[in-house]
């Protein structure tokens, strides 16, 4: 059988721009992904050098300032520094758990990310359920630093794994049922749709105003979740020297540097998205209502103001937990248990159980 060569040059042809389109689509499917890491990246060297400005500023004293600009690039120097040192490992150590500690640990909490809304349908993953598959993901970092503490072979570092574990679990509770009285108050546990009901109000339907006992639970708790002062028993630099760090260098120590800003960044951005509002323009309709529209608006306009609007919001709330650094004193670790078991597991039981009332008697 002899086939014409227009007709094999028509197949060829056919087959090329076939495969052409799967390449084309596969490109487009990592381009999110690649510009959401990239983005996250600026964010945590951003949260790097404000916490480093506002910290000296507290303290009275210069913060970085040569490294760039207003020391822009510390950060920066400060991971490159890291990236170049040598990778130590415990000569009696677990290295298997050693090395996959700190991997767990910050893809655990880059999971996250995916959740979030940034504008309007401008999320990577609008699930049903994203507000808790944050909640599920986000649990799954302390296992990570159980297994550094315990691959470690160093008393210090398996007393920090264990008191990240313990720490998770007492405050993980109360997160959960402040997000479960959120997911109440909107009829929905998507993080779209927790923020478009938010945004019927204007700056009065923030669930700040309708859930004022949710909120405080949930910034303790989240700071309880990051580790961070006066909750950071985990690596208390007194007692355990370093926690569970305590063995690390070079990059792997930098992992977990980067896993509690990657932490920070998304608690900060899950209360702004649950409680201040998300993306919406907080101006009451009377005043600029064809301005207000711009959370429904589409193309890249509409999709930098939302942006803009939500990081904003993001980076002004994490002057509470940065200025809370300098402010108290770091709990004991019973202090810490009894705090997240005695007061605000029951204080967060309450507040749901009032909320899912006022929802029966509202229908």
């Amino acid at each position: 059988m002899i086939i014409d060569t227009p007709e094999v040059q028509d197949i060829d042809s056919f087959y090329r721009l076939e495969f052409l389109k799967e390449v084309y689509g596969i490109i487009w499917l990592f381009i999110p992904i690649l510009t959401l890491v990239l983005g996250i990246t600026i964010g945590v060297l951003v949260i790097v050098w404000l916490e480093r400005e506002i910290s000296a500023g507290i303290q009275q004293r210069i913060g970085p300032e040569y490294a760039g600009p207003l020391g822009v690039l510390q950060a920066l120097a400060d991971g490159t520094k890291l990236l170049f040192k040598e990778n130590l490992f415990p000569s009696r150590g677990d290295t298997r758990l050693f090395s996959i500690g700190p991997s767990i640990a910050v893809i655990s909490i880059l999971i996250s990310y995916l959740v979030v809304p940034f504008g309007y349908r401008l999320v990577l993953a609008d699930l049903n359920i994203g507000v808790f598959l944050w909640i599920a993901i986000s649990s799954i970092a302390p296992i990570g630093l159980l297994m550094s503490g315990y691959g470690s072979n160093n008393k210090y570092s398996f007393l920090g794994g264990l008191r990240a574990a313990a720490q998770s679990i007492s405050y993980e509770i109360p997160l959960t049922l402040c997000v479960l009285s959120i997911s109440l108050l909107s009829n929905s546990s998507s993080t779209i749709d927790i923020v478009e009901a938010q945004s019927k109000y204007g700056l009065g339907g923030w669930n700040l105003w309708r859930q004022p006992i949710g909120f405080i639970i949930f910034l303790i708790s989240s700071l309880a979740e990051c580790e961070r002062l006066p909750f950071d028993l985990p690596e208390a630099e007194e007692e355990l020297v370093a926690g569970y760090q305590t063995e690390y260098s070079g990059i792997k120590f930098g992992l977990f540097y980067v896993a509690s800003y990657l932490n920070l960044l998304v608690s900060s951005l899950f209360v702004t998205v649950l409680y201040l509002g998300g993306w919406n323009i907080s101006i009451p309709d009377i005043y600029l209502s064809e301005f207000f529209e711009i959370n429904k608006m589409g193309g890249v306009f509409g999709a930098t103001i939302g942006i803009f609007i939500t990081l904003a919001k993001t980076y002004l709330f994490l002057f509470i937990p940065i200025t809370t650094r300098w402010t108290l004193p770091r709990l004991r670790m019973d202090q810490l248990l009894n705090l997240g078991w005695k007061f605000l597991l029951p204080i967060s039981l309450g507040n749901l159980l009032l909320t899912t009332s006022s929802q029966l008697f509202s229908l």
